[in-house]
């Protein structure tokens, strides 16, 4: 008795329109909320200490789906100023910019539609917000465009990315009080320090490629420079506890938060790529840690 023979048969191919929307979907990193999570989180610090607690509900809304939108829009106009540089890269050569999947016309004109929906969320908030969100749209545009101008793209990623917290405060209390820059003072040592961590993965594409970071400034002096940036971080931290009256679950938040970074220096002390890139990831416990702090404190009173 004979075997036939069974030729495999293949899927049917995805409807454009599917493939499409998978290509925008990676490009905006929507299969990835590490970075949403890093934005959310000093927003949220923001909106509770100006508030004193939760948030008037629009406000939260606006500006919680607000960090989704201008996180993606930033992942794109990000790609789009690095499709020089992500194709030599091995953690960024699959992006669907670097393969062509998706043309740069197509990623404009995403990023358009991305920040004019924010905008438009903007719009239901006060004078004050608006206008500062004018200056944010420019930070997140002009961001990825300083890696090849100079070594500290990673500061500039906290003053783009946290300004956040200002515009909550503005659309909280109509101003902002010196806590709220000290806030975003604190955020971004923050972002600068989780960022390096970033940029120690990809430090020897980017030096070959000619590309700047503030782990190439640092050099052999990276964990030590790490260490300053956390402290800051913290110090700055501390000013804003006591400058907002927070109480013993905020000081709690901000140790188990210090826990959370002491790990990092000890998964990443070997400067090894696949560690130093956990060590980033392991930031989202730190932001979230500081906000239960906070949250808990003005909750518990």
């Amino acid at each position: 008795m004979g075997y036939e023979r069974h030729t495999p048969i293949s899927p049917p191919p995805l409807p454009r329109w599917r493939e499409r929307l998978g290509q925008y979907w990676a490009l905006v990193r929507g299969d990835r909320p590490i970075g949403w999570l890093l934005l959310l989180w000093p927003t949220w610090w923001g909106l509770w200490v100006a508030s004193g607690g939760v948030p008037p509900w629009w406000i939260l809304v606006v500006f919680s789906a607000g960090v989704w939108l201008t996180r993606s829009a930033g992942c794109v106009i990000n790609d789009y100023a690095d499709r020089w540089l992500d194709g030599s890269v091995e953690r960024t050569k699959h992006r669907p910019l670097a393969t062509g999947a998706v043309s740069g016309r197509e990623a404009l004109l995403v990023f358009a539609a991305l920040m004019l929906v924010a905008f438009a969320l903007v719009l239901t908030l006060n004078r004050l917000a608006i206008l500062m969100s004018v200056l944010g749209v420019f930070l997140a545009a002009s961001y990825p465009y300083l890696k090849r101008y100079t070594y500290l793209p990673q500061v500039y990623l906290g003053v783009a990315f946290g300004w956040g917290i200002p515009m909550g405060f503005a659309a909280v209390q109509g101003t902002v009080p010196p806590v709220a820059w000290v806030l975003y003072v604190a955020n971004i040592f923050w972002a600068t320090a989780y960022d390096t961590w970033y940029a120690m993965v990809d430090r020897d594409d980017d030096i070959r490629m000619g590309a700047k970071s503030t782990a190439i400034l640092f050099g052999d002096l990276d964990l030590v420079a790490q260490a300053v940036l956390y402290a800051l971080t913290f110090a700055a931290l501390g000013l804003v506890g006591r400058d907002a009256g927070l109480g013993q679950y905020y000081w709690i938040g901000l140790a188990v938060a210090a826990g959370f970074v002491a790990y990092q220096f000890a998964m990443a002390r070997t400067r090894d790529r696949e560690r130093c890139f956990r060590a980033f990831l392991n930031n989202h416990w730190v932001g979230m840690a500081v906000f239960v702090g906070i949250a808990a404190d003005f909750a518990l009173r």
